[in-house]
């Protein structure tokens, strides 16, 4: 992977787990969604899109957990784990902080 290519799979890896993550917190524990039924859909819709538009960047894991399991598989290379980690983790954290700032009455 060229050196464009390894800082656009970064991004992408941050933008695709920001958006699940972001997504999985405003469906599943705001209180805001209490009592809907459509977290499934909301969420499987996040994860087909996120593949369909960037996972040509970065093969689309969106969770470490996906990407060590990709790696296990030998789908992704281990060279790579830390795009995964490091995407992971930091889209992570900034849906968090979103969430956090956007309803600042769920906890």
């Amino acid at each position: 992977m060229a050196d464009d290519g390894i800082i656009k799979a970064v991004i992408a890896e941050i933008i695709g787990t920001f958006a699940l993550a972001y997504v999985v917190l405003n469906v599943a524990t705001a209180k805001g969604t209490t009592g809907n039924s459509f977290y499934g859909l909301a969420i499987g819709g996040t994860v087909l899109t996120m593949a369909t538009v960037i996972g040509k960047y970065s093969g689309g894991g969106f969770n470490p957990a996906v990407g060590i399991g990709l790696c296990i598989q030998k789908t992704f290379c281990w060279e790579q784990i830390w795009i995964y980690v490091l995407g992971g983790f930091a889209g992570a954290a900034l849906a968090g902080l979103v969430f956090k700032y956007n309803n600042p009455g769920d906890k």
